[in-house]
């Protein structure tokens, strides 16, 4: 009988220490804006950074369901680096949906083409590949050199972690 009376209180113990999750709704989460020098940055650690940010990781009421997720500037992505021979040897491939239309480029092509699309592809292969992936690539704005149109959202720097 004794045993019986000490079980019942230990759960009663449980039950008022146990902590409550609390999930974010849809309209509920606030996002902010960060800004990012690309110089001399390496690009897969990088990417993998920001992709958190979009996706919401870093925050402490993260919820798979919702867009939890912050805006990303990145500048100067003229000037990303990849590690050994990656340089040379990294190629990137588009169809455009008409005979013929595989096009195959060099990473030192589209450098020196179109910088934003190496960012724009190594994060946008590192988010979730459903409709609410697509929306967290639309917060990711990535310009060539210093100047970005974002000033008024007064964006921070991001943390190292």
């Amino acid at each position: 009988m004794a045993g019986g009376l000490w079980e019942s209180d230990g759960r009663a113990m449980r039950a008022a220490r146990q902590q409550k999750t609390t999930l974010v709704k849809k309209g509920e989460a606030k996002a902010a804006w960060y800004v990012v020098d690309a110089s001399e940055r390496i690009l897969g650690r990088l990417a993998s950074r920001i992709a958190m940010v979009l996706m919401g990781k870093h925050k402490v009421n993260y919820t798979a369901h919702v867009d939890t997720g912050d805006f990303v500037i990145v500048t100067h992505c003229e000037k990303i680096r990849v590690t050994g021979k990656k340089a040379q040897s990294k190629t990137y491939e588009r169809y455009t949906y008409r005979y013929g239309g595989h096009k195959v480029e060099t990473y030192a092509t589209v450098l020196s083409k179109q910088p934003e699309r190496i960012i724009r592809e190594a994060v946008r292969r590192m988010l979730p590949k459903t409709q609410m992936g697509r929306h967290m690539l639309k917060k990711l704005k990535v310009y060539r050199g210093g100047e970005h149109p974002h000033a008024a959202q007064q964006p921070a720097a991001l943390p190292a972690n």
